[in-house]
C-alpha cells in the first residue's frame, strides 16, 4: 500500500512555519507566572548565578528533589546565551520541541507518511505547543521519549545484528537515559507500558519477550544509558544526602497513588477523580484528540490494511500514544502535562490517516490553535498575567534599595528581584535602612507600618492585590523583634 508521501502543500509549510514562528514570537511577550514557570525559572537563574550544576535549589542552599536537572540546565543555558529575561528561560524548551517534531516527521517519511503533516499536528495540538516553549519538565521528557521510542521502532524493523539496527537501538536506550535526567524512572515505565503490550501483539506472549532480547542491544543498551544517567543519581545523592529516598519512594509511588499527598516538600497534591487523566489527554490534546476518534473510524478499513503492511506501525503508535494514559489510571495526583510524552504519536496517526481530499478540513483545524494563541496572548497583555505574577511590581522599582515580602514571596517576585527580595521576618531587617520597599497585600502591610511607626508611601498596586510601599529609615527604636 503506497501511503501518502506526496502531500505537497505550500499552504502547509506556511501554516507550519506561522504556527512555530508565532510560538517562539510569543516567548518574551509575557512574564514568567507563579507557581511552576517562575519556580522553574528561579531554579534556573540560582544555577547560574551560585555555579551549582549539579543539584537544583528551591531557593540559596535548598536543594529541589522534586525533578532531576535536565529542564534546569535547559533553562539556565538559556540565560547563559541570552541573559537573564523570559525569551532566554523558554527558548530550549521550544527548540525540544521543534527537535520532536523533526524526530518525528523523519520518522513520517521514512515509513511512507506526510512529515509535513505529522509536523502540523504537533505544532497546533494544545499542551504540545504550551509546552514548547514553557519552563516545565514536560518539553524535555517528550523529547527523550520520542527519541527512545522512534530508536526501538527502527531496531525491531532493522534487528541489532544490522550496523542500523544496531545503533538505533542504542539511539533509543539515549533517549531513556535522557528522559532518566528529565523526570526520572518513570520514563522506563512509559516506555515499557508501551513496548511490552505491543510486542505481545506482534510476537505473541513468549516469543514477545524472545523477540525482544533477539532484536534488541538490551546489554549494551543498558549500559550505555546507565553511564550516561546514573552519575548523576549518584553524585545528586552524595552531595544532598535523601534525595534518593524522596525523589524515588516518594515521587515515584506516594504521589500517584496515595490522593492528596501530603509529603511533597515542594507545592501541594492534586487530588484528581482516579480516571482523570482519559478526560486531561481529550481536553489537553485538542483540536487533535477529537478529530483522531472521528478519522478513525472513517478510516477503519484503512487502518486494518496498514496494520497488516506496514509492520504494525499503527498499533504501536496506539501503545506510545496512551501509554501514559494507562499509567495514570489510577492515579490522583495528575496534571493534564502528563498526557504529553505519548503526543508525538498523534502527529504520525493522523498523518496515517489524511488524504488529498482531507487537506481543507485538515487546515481549517489547524488554524484553531494559532487563532487561541494570538487571543490568548492578547489577554495575558490586558492584565490576565498580572495577576499571576509580580514582573510589574519590579518594573516600578529603580533603585538597589532592598524589597521585602510582608507574607508570602512568590517565586516570580524571586526571580524578578534576582534574589534579593527577601520575605520580611524580623525588625533586624529593616533596622538602620535609609531606604527600602514592602510588598505585600494592602492589609497586613498597613498593619505592620501602624505597629512599626514606619515613614511609607504606597507607590503602586498591581493587579494581583498585591502593592509597593516606599519606607524610609526607621526614628525610633524598633529593634525588638
Amino acid at each position: 500500500m503506497k501511503l501518502n508521501v506526496d502531500i505537497k502543500r505550500n499552504h502547509l509549510w506556511i501554516l507550519l512555519g506561522f504556527a512555530l514562528l508565532l510560538r517562539l514570537l510569543s516567548l518574551a511577550a509575557y512574564p514568567l507566572m507563579d507557581t511552576t514557570e517562575a519556580r522553574y525559572g528561579e531554579m534556573a537563574r540560582l544555577m547560574v548565578e551560585t555555579g551549582n550544576w549539579l543539584t537544583p535549589q528551591f531557593d540559596y542552599g535548598i536543594p529541589f528533589w522534586g525533578k532531576p536537572p535536565l529542564f534546569t540546565w535547559m533553562s539556565a543555558y538559556g540565560i547563559q546565551i541570552f541573559g537573564l529575561n523570559e525569551f532566554a528561560v523558554r527558548a530550549p524548551h521550544w527548540l525540544a520541541g521543534v527537535a520532536t517534531i523533526l524526530l518525528i516527521a523523519y520518522m513520517a517519511r521514512r515509513v511512507g507518511v506526510s512529515g509535513l503533516v505529522s509536523g502540523i499536528v504537533l505544532a497546533t495540538c494544545g499542551i504540545f505547543s504550551i509546552a514548547a516553549g514553557a519552563v516545565m519538565t514536560d518539553m524535555a521528557l517528550t523529547l527523550a521519549m520520542t527519541i527512545a521510542m522512534v530508536g526501538f521502532y527502527f531496531c525491531w524493523l532493522d534487528n541489532k545484528a544490522t550496523k542500523a539496527g544496531f545503533a538505533w537501538g542504542i539511539i533509543g536506550f539515549l533517549g531513556l537515559a535522557m528522559g532518566l535526567l528529565a523526570k526520572g524512572p518513570v520514563a522506563i515505565v512509559i516506555m515499557g507500558i508501551a513496548v511490552l503490550p505491543w510486542l505481545i501483539l506482534q510476537h505473541g506472549f513468549l516469543n514477545g519477550f524472545r523477540e525482544l532480547w533477539r532484536r534488541f542491544p538490551i546489554v549494551f543498551g543498558s549500559v550505555a544509558m546507565l553511564c550516561v544517567a546514573l552519575p548523576w543519581y549518584i553524585l545528586a545523592e552524595l552531595k544532598t544526602p535523601g534525595f534518593i529516598d524522596y525523589f524515588i519512594v516518594g515521587e515515584h509511588f506516594k504521589r500517584f497513588v496515595v490522593s492528596g499527598w501530603e509529603g511533597d516538600l515542594y507545592g501541594s497534591a492534586h487530588d484528581e477523580v482516579k480516571g482523570m487523566i482519559w478526560v486531561f489527554w481529550l481536553q489537553a490534546a485538542a483540536p487533535w484528540s477529537i478529530v483522531l476518534p472521528f478519522l478513525a473510524w472513517r478510516r477503519r478499513a484503512m487502518i486494518k490494511e496498514v496494520g497488516t503492511t506496514h509492520h504494525g506501525l499503527f498499533s504501536f503508535l496506539l501503545c506510545w500514544l496512551i501509554s501514559p494514559l494507562v499509567l495514570f489510571t489510577a492515579a490522583g495526583n495528575i496534571l493534564p502535562a502528563y498526557v504529553l510524552p505519548g503526543i508525538p504519536a498523534l502527529g504520525l496517526m493522523i498523518a496515517m490517516l489524511i488524504k488529498e481530499k482531507d487537506l481543507k478540513w485538515f487546515s481549517g483545524v489547524a488554524c484553531i490553535l494559532p487563532v487561541v494563541l494570538m487571543i490568548a496572548l492578547l489577554m495575558l497583555n490586558l492584565g490576565k498575567a498580572e495577576r499571576r505574577s509580580d514582573r510589574v511590581i519590579f518594573e516600578q522599582i529603580q533603585d538597589s534599595a532592598p524589597a521585602f515580602y510582608v507574607g508570602k514571596r512568590p517565586f516570580s517576585g524571586q526571580f524578578y528581584s534576582r534574589g534579593k527580595a527577601k520575605r520580611f521576618t524580623s525588625n533586624q531587617q529593616i533596622f538602620n535602612l535609609d531606604r527600602f520597599y514592602l510588598i505585600g497585600k494592602m492589609e497586613p502591610v498597613e498593619t505592620l507600618i501602624k505597629d512599626l511607626s514606619l515613614n511609607c508611601r504606597m507607590e503602586f498596586t498591581a493587579v494581583s492585590k498585591r502593592s509597593l510601599f516606599t519606607c524610609m529609615k526607621i526614628e525610633n527604636d524598633t529593634t525588638t523583634d
